[in-house]
């Protein structure tokens, strides 16, 4: 089991990134809790890691916190709820928020992430409900600093593409970037989008 990686991060194309550990780049899928924390590509990172091992082959998770992992692990033991739909979770919610949403059976707040219909949140708050809160070791805890998001060319097609692999359709990924700024970095824009869509 890969349990953590430290390197020099290649490449951000949300929700991967590669990171390179000495010559060797390792392709890592990350919530956007974690990307929106990433330093700048050529910097040094450090995430906690989930490895799947799967008949297709094997897929790595990485994670800004021991909690963030913890959480991620909790909701792979939900039946029906596969690595995509977790870490959409993750993405739609903070691991406090959805501490929260679970501590208060909120199922209101896990319908507003797609993939996530009413009785695939209830299934997860049931489930959730006794675990989550022991599986979290240290809430908050992270493992790099966060670097400051700038602009870049690409940044609204990768804004967009982040969009749609986190499961909203075309038209309501571009809804949602109508009130991102033009000059908003990868980071930002995904963070205002999905604020926006988490109103609609």
């Amino acid at each position: 089991m890969i349990g953590r990686i430290a390197g020099i991060l290649l490449e951000k194309n949300p929700p991967q990134i590669v990171v390179d550990v000495h010559g060797v780049g390792y392709e890592i899928d990350v919530p956007m809790s974690t990307f929106y924390g990433l330093p700048a590509s050529g910097q040094a990172v450090s995430l906690f890691t989930h490895l799947a091992v799967r008949e297709d082959g094997h897929f790595l998770y990485g994670f800004a916190s021991a909690d963030e992992r913890a959480a991620f692990r909790q909701l792979l033991k939900v039946s029906g709820i596969g690595a995509r739909t977790a870490l959409a979770v993750l993405s739609g919610l903070s691991v406090t928020d959805l501490a929260q949403a679970v501590a208060l059976q909120e199922a209101g707040r896990l319908i507003k992430i797609p993939g996530i219909g009413k009785k695939t949140a209830e299934r997860l708050l049931l489930e959730l409900r006794d675990k989550l809160g022991k599986a979290l070791p240290t809430l908050g805890a992270t493992v790099f600093p966060a670097g400051s998001a700038t602009a870049e060319p690409d940044a609204r097609s990768d804004i967009l593409n982040a969009l749609l692999a986190l499961g909203y359709n075309e038209k309501e990924a571009l809804s949602a970037m109508k009130g991102v700024p033009e000059d908003s970095g990868v980071s930002d824009g995904i963070r205002l989008a999905l604020k926006s869509l988490s109103k609609a």
